[in-house]
């Protein structure tokens, strides 16, 4: 688990190098992260994000 973990955090910082803005937008964190926005989709991962939520909560990096 702590790999995978570490491997997502290095997929947010190349993102974000990458990024000709300042921030990264929660859309783009959130294709970054393979995070499914779809309702239908019951195999979304936990940390899948909706409208509302907290996301500083269930971001590690």
């Amino acid at each position: 688990m702590a790999l995978t973990e570490i491997e997502l955090c290095g997929d947010l910082i190349m993102a974000a190098a990458s990024e000709p803005g300042e921030r990264l937008s929660w859309d783009r964190i959130d294709e970054v992260l393979r995070v499914r926005n779809d309702e239908n989709d019951q195999a979304a991962p936990s940390t899948a994000h909706s409208e509302g939520t907290d996301r500083a909560q269930t971001t590690r990096c």
